[in-house]
């Protein structure tokens, strides 16, 4: 296999995931081939937010120990730095209060009576004003939860909807990539995987374990004939 050394950037992987080992995966019992099938029929590009998805990922991470031991599988896509808007910010506008001027202490009984009257007129208008205004207060916060509750509702649907995929943080890191001859996919990658575990059996180089990766392009994927750059980080 052709080889070369690259470095990379961290970043992060959203797609659907099980734990298994090679041992498995070498029997009948493997569950390689129905996570692609699970991964072909979730639709991950077009419910969050990826980054170059016409590049497909299976990335191999949270090691056990080694080779030997059990790992996850995350097929899916380099998804983009999640941002969270913030909320709205409501203002509230105080009420303001006006005082009365009381006339000249010395009027008759006439005049203290019409102002009294007039005075309790007043008074009813500003309670009926305040029930007014406290009605449409009320309208109007009963209005805002029920806004809240739907946004609530939409968000919360959102988070279902993305819970469903694993996601799977790759550091940075060195990468040994190697590339697998052009065959059916199942067969070549198998084939390189196998001579992967025998060169580090050997080799100078160090595996870390802390995420490997093969890349498949969508563009010009053909199962049947595809050639597939396998990245395993060294130290």
């Amino acid at each position: 296999m052709n080889t070369y050394f690259v470095e990379k950037a961290k970043m992060t992987l959203a797609g659907v995931s099980i734990r298994t080992t090679n041992e498995v995966e070498m029997g009948p019992d493997g569950g390689l081939p129905q996570l692609w099938e699970t991964y072909f029929q979730s639709n991950i590009a077009g419910q969050v937010a990826t980054v170059n998805p016409e590049y497909i990922y299976a990335l191999y991470t949270d090691y056990e120990s080694d080779a030997s031991g059990a790992y996850t599988v995350v097929i899916g896509h380099e998804v983009a730095e999640e941002r969270h808007l913030e909320g709205n910010q409501l203002e509230e506008n105080g009420l303001e209060e006006s005082e009365l001027e009381e006339s000249e202490l010395e009027e008759n009984e006439l005049e203290k009576s019409e102002l009294e009257e007039s005075e309790l007129e007043e008074s009813e208008l500003e309670e009926n004003e305040l029930e007014k205004n406290e009605l449409e207060k009320n309208q109007l916060e009963e209005s805002q939860l029920v806004e809240n509750q739907l946004e609530e509702n939409r968000l919360e649907e959102s988070q279902l909807e993305e819970t469903q995929f694993t996601y799977a943080a790759v550091p940075e890191s060195k990468y040994m990539v190697f590339t697998t001859k052009k065959g059916p996919v199942f067969e070549v990658v198998a084939q390189a995987w196998g001579e992967i575990w025998a060169y580090f059996k050997e080799s100078r180089e160090a595996r870390t374990y802390t995420g490997d990766f093969e890349i498949y392009d969508s563009r010009n994927f053909d199962p049947a004939d595809t050639q597939v750059e396998i990245y395993i980080a060294i130290e």
